[in-house]
């Protein structure tokens, strides 16, 4: 055994005594830390985590949707969609893999790691989904359930906090709420290769650039820019009452 797959082995050690949870199926942990880039440039016998990811995707939403209407029997159906979504939301899952240190024991290729691989939160957030994904097909729904909430019990903050629309409706309504232009968004930048993009998008009010977001998708930067242009947003008006 290389010193390179010892230290992968050790992580996966890490990794299962962090999750309170030993796999029976050894395989299944080493497909769930195992990049696309990697199996990619190493031609790896066997799959990557792509597929468990796709599995814990599927039992993630169905836990917190559980979680979620348990506890809050007085949610609307729109309200528990949104609760669910500031649960799931890939930054909270990032969050979780850093609990699990997940950022150093994942099999990435050279060019994803090149390009900071293990600190980007899509790659983390889908590697807790793979991991999550490895257990309840390795033990089930109880036990996959149980690691779930573990990781992200912290996140079942109070309702008020839950239901808050998304940082691009947010915007939209400050905007209007204002009377200023709604916002719109202008992506400016893609680069790195096709397994590693990351983009950049300006986000305007009429001619005005209120912010520029960073993200692994199109979808990311655009909430990321939303979010900046309200922590812009915020900051002025604060600055405004402090003039008066």
């Amino acid at each position: 055994m290389s010193l390179e797959e010892e230290r992968f082995r050790n992580g996966i050690a890490r990794v299962e005594e962090a999750l309170g949870y030993r796999f029976s199926d050894p395989m299944l942990p080493i497909q769930a830390l195992t990049h696309r880039s990697f199996a990619n440039e190493n031609g790896v016998c066997g799959p990557d985590n792509e597929r468990l990811e796709f599995l814990g995707d599927a039992v993630v939403e169905l836990v917190v949707s559980e979680r979620l209407f348990r506890m809050y029997p007085d949610m609307s159906e729109g309200e528990l969609t949104r609760a669910r979504a500031s649960v799931v939301r890939t930054s909270s899952l990032a969050l979780a893999a850093q609990r699990l240190d997940l950022g150093n024991v994942v099999r990435l290729g050279r060019g994803e790691e090149a390009t900071g691989g293990r600190t980007k939160e899509s790659v983390l957030a889908n590697t807790v989904e793979a991991l999550i994904g490895a257990v309840f097909f390795d033990a089930g729904f109880a036990r996959a359930e149980a690691v779930t909430l573990n990781l992200l019990e912290c996140r079942f903050a109070a309702p008020e906090e839950l239901i808050q629309p998304a940082p691009k409706n947010r915007l939209q309504e400050l905007l209007q709420a204002r009377r200023q232009p709604g916002p719109r968004y202008v992506a400016v930048e893609t680069n790195g290769p096709e397994h590693a993009l990351h983009f950049a998008v300006d986000v305007f009010s009429g001619n005005r650039l209120l912010a520029r977001g960073e993200g692994t998708s199109k979808k990311e930067a655009t909430t990321a820019a939303a979010q900046a242009a309200l922590v812009v947003l915020e900051r002025e008006r604060h600055t405004d009452k402090g003039s008066k």
